[in-house]
């Protein structure tokens, strides 16, 4: 079994620290991974602090893994060794139901997460925090070249994340884009409805990152707080993207939703939200949800990515500064994604 050096979540509430990390077995089919980068996302602390309540430890998070094949299994056909690829936040799933066949396969009820899952060999997926990866070849990506491998990494989940229901809801020239929130998800779904030539705008609770929302392809922007501001803004836009991690105000923003506009969530909000039925019914709106993207729409956001030159904005840290990233996280203390280099990874 390939041996790899990494940094693990061993309880709920004790910080990370180094871990000597067993990999499985490399199959025909199975390609290994050198890890270069790993972006760091909200969910990891979610499963690191058992917020979702079934967490299983020792447990290694990372979905944004950006790295070099190492080698791949004799029958692997989409990739070769010294290629850059990308792993996003699946490694396997069915192959069978309705949503694989339709390359859904983030909503297949056999989906199986980068790390806190069993694959279907029995053995415990563990993420990128880590040196090493071996993957199944179907769940490689291929990482354009235009891309630096440090900024590709947050588009294996923060990219994809709003990607999709960018594309799945129509955005392009003559759609009004509203951003709810600009942090990790929350840039991304800028720059890419930018590019896909969406007016954009994005809500924020303070106009302390207007200059970024602007730099970034914004054309406008909207303080939540200024109660005037809102209430000229109603039924103004065709789709907004709520990226907050937090219960916000959702009937005050569906309110700002022209007649057949839909807000889609895409924070992970522990608490149930109250929604309010009028504001709905009146306007014929609506509120939906979105995960992640199927493998063929992540491999598409990437060549998008390559070829209109957008990565995320990230700030590199050291492995060993992991927990004090979380922290910052948490206070919102990023602009805009954490990414750790493995090459600061110290051996367990």
């Amino acid at each position: 079994m390939p041996s790899a050096s990494s940094y693990a979540a061993f309880d709920a509430t004790s910080p990370l620290g180094p871990y000597a990390l067993k990999r499985r077995d490399p199959g025909p089919n199975d390609v290994v991974i050198n890890i270069k980068y790993c972006g760091i996302c909200h969910t990891d602390i979610h499963f690191t602090r058992n917020d979702l309540g079934f967490s299983k430890y020792p447990l290694v998070p990372g979905h944004e893994i950006a790295g070099i094949v190492e080698a791949v299994g004799s029958d692997v056909t989409n990739c070769k060794p010294g290629d850059r690829v990308g792993v996003g936040c699946l490694v396997n799933s069915c192959r069978t139901c309705k949503n694989c066949a339709e390359d859904l396969e983030q909503y297949c009820p056999g989906m199986i997460g980068t790390y806190g899952a069993i694959d279907r060999d029995g053995t415990p997926t563990q993420g990128g925090y880590s040196t090493l990866v071996v993957v199944d070849e179907d769940f490689v990506l291929n990482i354009p070249a235009a891309l630096p491998l440090d900024g590709a990494a947050p588009l294996l989940c923060a990219g994809i994340t709003t990607y999709s229901p960018l594309r799945t809801w129509g955005a392009g020239p003559g759609t009004r884009v509203a951003i709810v929130g600009l942090g990790g998800l929350g840039h991304m779904g800028v720059k890419l409805a930018a590019a896909m030539g969406a007016e954009v705008t994005v809500i924020s609770t303070s106009d302390r990152k207007r200059e970024d929302a602007l730099r970034m392809g914004a054309k406008h922007f909207l303080i939540s707080k200024d109660d005037a501001a809102m209430t000229a803004a109603a039924g103004s836009f065709d789709l907004i993207l709520n990226t907050v991690s937090a219960a916000s105000e959702v009937n005050k923003l569906i309110s700002l939703l022209d007649r057949d506009g839909t807000m889609v969530m895409l924070g992970v909000v522990g608490e149930p939200v109250p929604v309010a039925a009028l504001p709905l019914i009146f306007g014929r709106r609506r509120l939906a949800g979105s995960l992640i993207g199927g493998l063929a729409e992540t491999q598409e956001m990437l060549d998008f990515c390559g070829e209109h030159g957008i990565t995320s904005d990230i700030e590199i840290i050291s492995v060993d500064k992991i927990n004090e990233a979380y922290e910052r996280m948490l206070k919102s203390e990023v602009r805009y994604r954490f990414v750790m280099d493995l090459s600061t990874m110290p051996t367990a």
